[in-house]
């Protein structure tokens, strides 16, 4: 039976017309859809020349475009996408990411239609030493192969790529209190487990080829601690982290690591905002910096 599909990609402060042209050529192609559309959202971009180019994509077949006059955040412009899309089945793709597999649409389209939720995964592209984002990456990707995938399917969910049918988005929609960076996916994965929502994950990844500066990854990651400080209990037991440190039940040890931050905090993301970032010393941070928020108000710290 063939499918009818809208492709979504939410945006900001980027350009996606290459991939969408991509996406465009290959469901045109595409024999097993009967129907299709690419809906691209700009979540208010405080520039305005990043934005005027894509209004182009209005014109093109089977494409619309629209921009938002203000930031909304990441889980509700995924809702937005959602209620605006035309089609049975939904594809969101993350604007930073690539596509080369030239059946990559087709391959989604080929998913056992028993599954409600379809996870693609995702390849990390080349980089260099000196980019923490990509280190850091790189570290993390033999934990996100497909066989790791599958032995923890909703834990392993992210938005990145992935293809859901369009009533299971409205049934369960992204929380929208999560307006700051990091851990809707997590969540989501977590309340399709609850509603038993089967979860397949495919070797069908997106390419992750754009790695932020050193400085603007450090701050993203010190928003996304806080995101996970503020939804801990909604978070337990989905997140490594969290874990790890509910798990550390010797005072001394927490108020070792607290002071470390403290204390060396500054240095601490010197080295990991510099040319030569250490994996070792991001996660010594990252653990501080979140036991610190149990007790202080931390704002980002200054070079």
């Amino acid at each position: 039976m063939k499918k009818t599909l809208s492709i979504l990609i939410p945006t900001y402060s980027s350009d996606p017309r290459q991939l969408v042209t991509e996406l465009l050529r290959q469901a045109r192609q595409a024999t097993a859809l009967d129907g299709y559309e690419v809906v691209v959202v700009d979540d208010g971009s405080p520039d305005p020349s990043c934005v005027e180019p894509l209004w182009e994509m209005s014109g093109w077949p089977h494409c619309r475009f629209m921009a938002l006059d203000e930031n909304i955040g990441r889980a509700r412009i995924r809702n937005l996408l959602a209620t605006m899309a035309l089609y049975e089945w939904l594809l969101y793709l993350d604007c930073d990411m690539t596509v080369s597999d030239p059946h990559f649409v087709e391959n989604y389209l080929n998913a056992d239609d028993d599954y409600g939720v379809v996870d693609g995964g995702v390849s990390i592209g080349p980089g260099t030493a000196d980019n923490l984002r990509w280190k850091y990456e790189t570290e993390a990707a033999p934990e996100h192969t497909l066989e790791k995938r599958r032995q923890r399917p909703y834990q392993h969910f992210h938005t990145a790529n992935f293809m859901v049918r369009q009533d299971i988005m409205h049934a369960y929609p992204f929380d929208q209190r999560f307006r700051n960076y990091g851990y809707e996916d997590v969540l989501f994965g977590k309340q399709l487990k609850q509603a038993d929502v089967r979860i397949l994950h495919i070797d069908n990844p997106a390419g992750f080829c754009t790695f932020e500066s050193n400085a603007r990854f450090v701050e993203k990651t010190e928003e996304a601690l806080r995101t996970l400080h503020e939804f801990r209990n909604d978070l337990r037991g989905y997140s490594q982290l969290l874990t790890f440190v509910e798990g550390i039940h010797l005072a001394p040890v927490r108020w070792l690591l607290q002071l470390g931050h403290r204390l060396f905090g500054w240095l601490m993301r010197r080295n990991l905002c510099g040319s030569k970032p250490s994996l070792t010393v991001l996660k010594l941070y990252k653990t501080g910096y979140y036991l610190n928020l149990q007790t202080y108000k931390l704002t980002n710290l200054k070079l």
